[in-house]
């Protein structure tokens, strides 16, 4: 359906795409972009950008495009699910599963798994490969991951994401022990010049966020840290315990190396999303979404504990020497 807006007299220069998003905040900004993507904004009969600058009087004709039918078929993949209703689901994601399907994927994605589970109740807001997906998790790592079931509860729910009013905790391994008990991280984040997979702390990055803090040691060897992100960028808690001194364990991407100490080394980036405090899109209600810690997260636990425990040390036997008596220490037999 085409929609018609006017810009309001007196609005001097806007961004179209600002423009459209505070006039038609139900819309949400990922559907007006797919708008502007396909050509379906336009500014005196001619398709324009979502920077093109509008101003008072111009009239901005839009309209969404069709939700393309989704080729991805479902697939029989078991979901750890955590919360469920009409609206929207959490599920506590697996280690190696990724989010969403790529050139190098196969059928075994949470979208594929999520069309398994949910048939045809996805949000279409998030476009063909990725329906229903508010937010994302990278392959290796574990929890709670939410996922909306309609485009109202996909709008709400990305919102809180976006204005970062939802609490976000995590659970990570690092090598060595942090002095402080806590702290925090407040470095910008952005693509490494060189290396175009990894991200790195630099100038021209975004604004990124971290605190932290220790909840147990295991010797010198390593510290589970539980964390707080405040901000959501890549890798974000990868590359600011990095920044720390220390790099997760199992990640080599950001400095982490085996450690000849342990019996048996992480298989993947001891990395767990452990709760997810956010709005209920619909009811308002608050929700308190946890993902207990996977085996293999418990497990190197368990190592680490037996690696960070003293060894008994045989005491010597004491020589007992003739004035070392009852009655050379002043007290009677």
């Amino acid at each position: 359906m085409l929609q018609s807006y006017t810009l309001p007299e007196g609005v001097r220069r806007l961004r179209a795409d600002k423009a459209l998003a505070l006039a038609f905040p139900e819309h949400s900004r990922t559907a007006l972009q797919r708008a502007f993507d396909a050509g379906h904004v336009t500014l005196r009969g001619a398709a324009i950008k979502r920077d093109a600058t509008v101003a008072g009087g111009d009239v901005l004709e839009f309209s969404f495009p069709d939700v393309v039918p989704m080729e991805i078929k479902g697939a029989d993949i078991a979901l750890d699910v955590i919360y469920e209703d009409k609206h929207m689901l959490a599920i506590n994601k697996a280690a190696g599963m990724v989010v969403h399907p790529g050139a190098a994927t196969g059928e075994d994605t949470l979208v594929h798994a999520l069309l398994g589970h949910c048939a045809d109740s996805l949000s279409g807001i998030g476009g063909v490969e990725r329906p229903g997906i508010v937010h994302r998790l990278d392959k290796e790592t574990t929890g709670v991951i939410v996922v909306a079931k309609t485009d109202a509860a996909h709008r709400a729910l990305a919102d809180q994401f976006a204005t970062r009013s939802l609490k976000k905790f995590y659970v990570a391994l690092v090598a060595g022990v942090p002095q402080l008990l806590s702290g925090e991280i407040d470095s910008a984040i952005a693509r490494h010049p060189t290396h175009r997979h990894r991200m790195t702390i630099g100038e021209g990055g975004r604004p990124a966020r971290t605190s932290w803090e220790r909840m147990e040691a295991f010797g010198d060897v390593a510290a589970l840290l539980r964390c707080q992100i405040f901000t959501g960028r890549t890798h974000q808690i990868r590359v600011h315990l990095k920044s720390l001194g220390h790099p997760i364990l199992g990640d080599p991407l950001y400095g982490w190396k085996s450690d000849a100490r342990l019996a048996s080394q992480p298989e993947r980036v001891m990395l767990h999303a452990e709760q997810l405090v956010l709005t209920h899109p619909i009811s308002g209600k608050q929700l308190d979404l946890r993902a207990p810690l996977p085996k293999d997260f418990i497990a190197m636990i368990k190592t680490l504990k037996t690696v960070a425990k003293p060894k008994p040390v045989a005491k010597p036997a004491r020589r007992v020497r003739d004035e070392d008596t009852v009655a050379n220490r002043g007290l009677r037999p």
